[in-house]
This record gives C-alpha cells, structure tokens and sequence, in this order.
C-alpha cells in the first residue's frame, strides 16, 4: 500500500486508515476478539495508519487498539488520536453511555481546548494505548470552542510539533468552514474531513480543499459514506445519510449515481471510497472497520480500483459538480461496511 506525505512533515500515511471507533463498541459492542482481529487484518493488509480518540467508546478504542499494536515495530506504523474532551469520572452513572457508544458511562466526556486540557489529553491517551508517542494529533470537534482552540489548544500542539513530540498537528470536524479557517489562521498541517467530500456532498470544494491546495497542506477523508446511504450497491429508504434517515431526494441521487456505476462495471461504495482521492490535497482515506472481514473486503475493493471514465460520467450527468477535479490521487477503492 503506498504512502503519501502530511505535507512539510516528516509523517507518511497509507493510502488507507484503519478508523478505531467501531471497535470502540459504536453502535454496538464489538466482542474483543473481533477488535484485535480487525487490527491484525488491517495490519497484514498493508495498512500503517491508525486513527482513534477518547470519545470513541470513552477510550475503549484507544485501549484495544494500542494493545493490538504493542508488539508491532512503533516506527513501522502512524497513530493518530484526538484533543478536546477529556474523560473524567461520572458522578450518577446511568449504565450506557448516551453518545451512541455501547460501553458504560462510568466516565462523561468533558470539552476542554485550554493548554492544559491539550496536555493532559495527550497524556490520558498515552496512558490509555500504552504508545510512547502519538504521530498525528487533531483537535476534535471544535466547533463552539474556535476561540479557545485556535489560541489555546492550536499554539500548545504547535509547540509539541517544535519539540519532536509529535509530527504533525491538525484539527477534525464534520463541516468543512472551520477547517478552512484552522488551514489559514493556525499553525495546523493536516485536517480531518468527515463527510464533506463524497458522492453527495462536494461542499469541500467551496472552502477547505482550495485552502488546503493553495497552502500546500494536506486533508485526511473520513466519513465517505455519508453514515451509511453509500455503504451498500443498492440504496434503500430508511438508510442513513449524515446519522439520520436520508430524505427520498437523496436516496435517489444515491441510486442514480448507483446505477452510473453499475454500467462502469463497480459499484457504489467502491466509487464512494475512490471519490476524495480524485483531489489531490486528500492524502488518505480512512474507514471505521469492526471485523477482520469488513477490513479484507475493503481492501480487495480498494486495489481494484474503479474506471477512470465513471467521474465523467457522473459530471456529464450532473450527478457530482462539474468542478470535481479529474483523477489526480490513488484513484483506489473500498467497499460496504
């Protein structure tokens, strides 16, 4: 699996990540056998980039995975983790957990981007995952908290950066605006961009992906399958788009676009995974995985790649905006969750 630079950093990513919160029991619990196996599999696949935070399963991810990685060669592989929440102790546990996680809520996640929340983030996850250092570190979802982030959290990260603690420095969001904004006012390399560069929502194109091309910064793609509407070959009413039941107008957008690449001879996940590498400031991919299944057929799909003439198509079609850049990445593929 190749790998492709943040630029102006020393850190190198695979062309696919391995997303950890699925084996932070989302959604449901992972068995842990199933956790480590999914490591393993990504592990032996080729992949080297692993990106996790506290909030998934309120570090449950952050343990397996660094148990699943402890008696790798650390310079062999890229972890990324996430700042913004600490985990603290919960006065009333309830029982479960209220963010989608099926984990207890012996813990509540508590927003901080001050200098010192930065700090002891790092160090809780560190603690957590058992690593010696954290390759790659975003700021998570500061979306209320720009001011703090930016003055607090950002210049303590920067200076992490100049000691050689960690290599690269970024932010991570589900819109795309803000993160603009981290590429132009801060001192980030690399941004975490969830949803908002896919098959039904190019609205990147209008702000982050030119940012990040003019300044010769790099943009991580998460979140390609909108939350589940391009998961699968066949989009079906009541399937998510963006974590809530997708609305009929974009269900048959999805279809359409289904359709397109049926006659290409893919499908649509396949095409939903390849879609962001047709920029050429996205550097990498990265997909939640839960089973060592899900990650061999991911990675099948992604080495077949998808026809070059399928982006025209859509174009042609009015199915993805005409000011989608030609293929200019990996140009690879994965498939449905």
């Amino acid at each position: 699996m190749r790998r492709h630079g943040i630029k102006s950093t020393p850190v190198t990513l695979t062309d696919l990540g391995f997303g950890s919160s699925a084996i932070g029991n989302l959604y449901e619990v992972t068995p842990a056998h199933d956790a480590r196996a999914a490591v393993e599999a990504a592990w032996e696949a080729g992949i080297r980039y692993f990106d996790t935070a506290p909030h998934y399963g309120l570090g449950l991810a952050e343990r397996r995975l660094g148990a699943a990685l402890r008696d790798r060669p650390r310079d062999a592989y890229v972890v990324s983790s996430k700042a913004g929440r600490l985990l603290v102790p919960k006065e009333h546990p309830r029982g479960t957990d209220d963010q989608g996680f099926a984990v207890r809520d012996d813990l509540r996640r508590q927003w901080d981007f001050s200098r010192d929340g930065v700090l002891r983030s790092i160090e809780d996850t560190l603690a957590r995952t058992g690593l010696d250092r954290l390759d790659v570190v975003y700021l998570h979802d500061p979306d209320d908290h720009w001011r703090q982030a930016v003055e607090e959290a950002m210049p303590a990260l920067a200076e992490l950066r100049g000691q050689g603690v960690v290599g690269a420095i970024g932010a991570g969001m589900n819109q795309s605006a803000m993160l603009a904004r981290f590429l132009r006012e801060s001192a980030a390399d690399v941004v975490m961009l969830a949803g908002r560069y896919t098959l039904l929502d190019q609205s990147a194109l209008d702000d982050v992906l030119p940012a990040a091309a003019e300044l010769g910064k790099s943009v991580v793609a998460v979140g390609v399958f909108n939350s589940g509407l391009l998961a699968c070959d066949r989009p079906a009413e009541g399937m998510t788009y963006d974590y809530r039941e997708a609305p009929p107008a974009l269900v048959a957008r999805a279809r359409a676009i289904a359709e397109v690449c049926a006659a290409h001879g893919t499908t649509l996940p396949a095409a939903a995974i390849a879609f962001p590498y047709s920029h050429p400031s996205i550097i990498n991919v990265t997909l939640g995985m839960r089973t060592a299944r899900q990650v061999e057929r991911n990675v099948e799909l992604h080495r077949r790649g998808v026809p070059g003439g399928l982006w025209d198509d859509l174009r042609a079609r009015n199915l993805i905006r005409p000011d989608v850049p030609a293929v200019n990445g990996p140009g690879r593929s994965a498939g449905c969750l």
